[in-house]
């Protein structure tokens, strides 16, 4: 359920006690290990960790006004969430991730990119934190721009035939065209 909330303060505050202190353990945490380059806010309603125009022009293919998603951090209806978006464009990432979990003995509740979870207890912070800090905004950035070229390339592969494609290409595929054209790889070079 996204808060209306404008400032993490506030996105705090607006909690239930129990759920504030949790998440304000697990932000702590987040900011300790996040690289300089990533900015915080509000994102979808939750805790945004991302990447600034700053920092990445370019800001998010779906939607370029709004910076680079990274990471958040949310209270939803029946548990709280931390969404970890280069797991989701990252499968060794995530089998790394996974890995270390399991060697905590937590019981992981995670989706392709978002952490489930009740209570602190539930979570691995060492095992967060460690993941957060090998992942700086830099790699973050080649990373999700591999994964949308991947993706633009991909769904123009994976059609079932000629005719398929001629029509997707003839109507032209907005997510094809907006991944395949995204002016991504020019601006990586500029910030490398």
């Amino acid at each position: 359920m996204p808060s209306k909330a404008t400032t993490v303060e506030q996105y705090l505050a607006g909690l239930p006690e129990a759920r504030r202190e949790a998440l304000k353990a697990v932000h702590a945490v987040i900011l300790k290990s996040l690289d300089k380059d990533y900015a915080e806010g509000i994102q979808y309603g939750m805790i945004g960790y991302f990447v600034p125009h700053s920092v990445y022009p370019a800001g998010y293919h779906c939607d370029p006004k709004i910076p680079l998603p990274f990471a958040s951090l949310g209270s939803q209806k029946s548990h709280m969430s931390l969404h970890l978006m280069h797991l989701f464009m990252d499968p060794k990432a995530a089998e790394k991730f996974q890995a270390a979990w399991a060697k905590t003995g937590k019981k992981l509740d995670m989706g392709k990119a978002c952490i489930r979870f009740k209570k602190l207890e539930d979570l691995s912070l060492e095992v967060i934190a460690e993941t957060i800090a090998k992942m700086p905004a830099r790699k973050y950035i080649e990373t999700y721009v591999a994964g949308i070229s991947g993706r633009a390339t991909k769904g123009a592969s994976t059609k079932k035939d000629a005719s398929t494609k001629g029509a997707a290409k003839k109507a032209g595929s907005k997510k094809a065209a907006s991944a395949k054209n995204h002016p991504a790889k020019a601006r990586i070079s500029k910030i490398s």
